[in-house]
């Protein structure tokens, strides 16, 4: 299994945000996945953090696109161009920190 580390938690201003850490692919998809839904289930959008993940596969943006209207994703350089080809950046909104 990949290394993954996923937390829910609530920004200073009290929005909820995810943030991940490490890899994610099939071997732990299913984890990841979870934690977004239980996070876009708080009714407000939901920032999912992705600044601390070095690499995900097609199963890890199909979470995404999943939630694609109910999420914000702030990502790092090296997860940029993947996120703007597969055309998540058409559906929700994606910033680069």
């Amino acid at each position: 299994m990949t290394d993954l580390t996923v937390t829910n938690s609530r920004a200073a201003d009290g929005t909820p945000t995810l943030t991940a850490t490490g890899e994610i692919d099939l071997s732990n998809v299913a984890e990841f996945a979870g934690a977004l839904a239980e996070g876009v289930g708080a009714g407000t959008p939901l920032t999912v953090d992705l600044t601390g993940v070095a690499y995900l596969d097609s199963a890890a943006l199909n979470a995404l696109f999943t939630h694609a209207g109910q999420i914000r994703i702030v990502a790092g350089r090296l997860l940029l161009p993947v996120l703007r080809i597969c055309g998540l950046t058409e559906l929700t909104t994606v910033v680069q920190r």
